[in-house]
């Protein structure tokens, strides 16, 4: 069997977003080309979440945990994006260390030095237009190149407030939509009074300052491990020595944030660097919309049982995250859900993975998983399904 043709897009952009707003910038595509000889290419687009560039989530370089590659050699074309601000896509106002967060500027206070300035761009930096707008772009681009109508969506993570709502927004480019582990905040933002999707305020938002006022945050490698090993507590649940091989490839992903961070013998520990953005219109009032997700647009949604991330409680306001809550929102009967057992936030990268691999190649090929279409589902540690409706 031949290896999936991999290319590399730099796909040319005129930026939406507020900080660079008209200038050009370039969106960075990966393709794994896997089109079978003398078939139709059916291309495939997977979108990172808020802070994991595209390439260290979906094209992992390690065992077999590239879910990318696993689909290209199913037979499908598959393309991994970064949205503006994230991995190898244009980066506006993030590369200047006086742009962090003005609470974490003492992580940068050997590597690069400098941060101790004012911030230079005091708002937040993308938004869910912004967002819309560069998913519109690729999948246009992919269009063009494949010859396809349609495309399937995959998204990890706070992917859903991109996917989502572009799915119900432009169901004419859509084959089908599959969640993994999607942020869903019931109460989430409403788009202004009278619009469907227009932004509930001026932006770029700056207030408050202290949530609003600066393009980026920080995540150090200990707070990327804590927040992983929060969902670590199934015995060989991650492979012993994940935690470097995914660091390692993020860092691999944002050359700049490499090379910042708290000082370890005389060098950078590395940060990523994650963009500020202001999303709205992802809740329960959005996703009924039309009657799209489900019929015209079929939904599969995987979480894993130990994901901390995905399910909080309803006291948060704007935090209270409820994967049910989407699959109930979901106003077609072409929905499917699993909650896997022994699987975090970070299920890509740990045993159940493949799991995950196996059912989204069921799914493109026929909008099944486990040769089931429809309803909600607990797969066990021993592969037993059991209904959750």
């Amino acid at each position: 069997m031949a290896a999936p043709v991999l290319k590399d897009h730099l796909i040319p952009w005129t930026s939406t977003i507020p900080a660079n707003k008209g200038k050009p910038a370039t969106l960075f595509v990966r393709e794994r080309n896997g089109t079978k000889p003398n078939k139709p290419r059916e291309p495939v687009l997977m979108l990172h979440g808020r802070s994991v560039p595209a390439l260290a989530g979906f094209d992992l370089q390690h065992g077999t945990y590239s879910w990318a590659t696993f689909l290209a050699e199913a037979g499908y074309d598959v393309f991994v994006m970064d949205l503006q601000g994230s991995g190898r896509s244009t980066r506006p106002e993030m590369d200047d260390p006086r742009n962090v967060n003005p609470a974490q500027k003492p992580l940068l206070d050997v590597h690069p030095g400098g941060a101790s300035g004012p911030v230079q761009y005091a708002s937040q930096l993308d938004n869910s237009q912004s967002n819309w707008d560069e998913v519109h772009k690729v999948i246009t681009y992919i269009k063009d190149l494949t010859g396809a109508s349609k495309a399937h969506l995959i998204g990890w993570s706070a992917a859903a407030q991109q996917l989502g709502p572009y799915a119900i927004r432009h169901k004419e480019n859509v084959k089908s939509l599959l969640l993994l582990a999607p942020i869903f905040p019931p109460n989430g933002r409403q788009s202004k009074p009278g619009t469907r999707w227009d932004p509930p305020v001026q932006l770029p938002q700056s207030e408050p300052a202290s949530v609003f006022g600066f393009p980026m945050t920080l995540t150090t490698k200990a707070g990327f491990t804590t927040a992983w090993d929060r969902d670590v507590k199934c015995h060989k649940q991650r492979e012993e020595g994940m935690v470097d091989v995914v660091w390692d490839a993020i860092m691999e992903n944002d050359a700049v944030g490499a090379k910042w961070g708290p000082d370890v013998a005389g060098k950078p520990s590395g940060v990523v660097r994650v963009k500020n953005q202001y999303w709205w219109g992802w809740n329960s009032t959005t996703v009924p919309l039309d009657d799209i997700l489900g019929s015209d647009v079929p939904v599969l949604i995987i979480y894993g049982d130990l994901d901390s991330t995905v399910n909080t409680p309803a006291n948060l306001g704007l935090l209270h995250f409820s994967v049910p809550a989407l699959y109930d929102a979901i106003p077609g009967a072409h929905k499917l859900m699993f909650r896997i057992a022994c699987a975090g936030h970070q299920i890509l990268w740990e045993r159940q993975a493949n799991a995950v691999h196996r059912m989204s190649r069921q799914w493109l090929k026929d909008g099944t998983a486990e040769d089931l279409a429809k309803g909600s589902y607990f797969l066990d540690e021993d592969g037993v399904l059991t209904p959750m409706d």
